[in-house]
């Protein structure tokens, strides 16, 4: 039996309480956080601990979630990936990913991308993805340009993180570029 959730480095699974350790971590490495979103205060352990009670009971959606990125072989938190601007009528969708320092160029991203996608083209229907990664983010660029992303546009000066603007890079991928390079 295989699980259409677990790649060659990674599983994909939902939040479970005692996570918010290792997330909670993450956050301590301002310029990664930078790079993935956007830098928020310091949280506190407490609440940490219930976001990650509240993302375990949530109820999951089909189409909009987030999922916890673990490693294949031992189940440990390495990152997160979640959809978002789901447009069931367009049949695209947007994803984010962000991965913690310590796992950093192990090809978690990579595997993750991988598995994400195949679900939304082949078990909801979706026909495209997007990605928007800024463009001090060489790793990301990088990242999507070797997993077949096409660069489809560029919002020029549209984030601003760590005293400075900077471009966001639109990348997409459709559901037959996907099919072609790993189905």
């Amino acid at each position: 039996m295989t699980s259409a959730w677990v790649g060659e480095r990674v599983r994909l699974r939902a939040t479970e309480p005692e996570d918010w350790e290792a997330f909670y971590a993450f956050e301590e490495d301002s310029d990664a956080v930078r790079s993935g979103w956007r830098l928020h205060p310091p949280t506190s352990a407490a609440r940490a601990k219930k976001w990650a009670a509240e993302h375990a009971e949530k109820d999951p959606d089909l189409d909009e979630f987030r999922l916890v990125i673990a490693t294949k072989d031992d189940n440990a938190p390495v990152g997160s990936i979640n959809t978002h601007q789901v447009d069931r009528d367009a049949g695209t969708f947007a994803y984010g990913i962000a991965v913690g320092t310590p796992h950093h160029r192990k090809g978690y991203a990579g595997d993750a991308i991988v598995i994400l996608l195949r679900y939304m083209f082949f078990e909801r229907r979706f026909q495209k993805a997007e990605a928007w990664v800024y463009s001090s983010n060489d790793a990301s660029l990088t990242l999507h340009r070797r997993l077949g992303f096409v660069e489809e546009g560029r919002r020029r000066r549209s984030h601003y993180a760590n005293g400075r603007y900077e471009d966001e890079v639109l990348f997409g991928m459709t559901i037959e570029e996907y099919t072609e390079r790993y189905a």
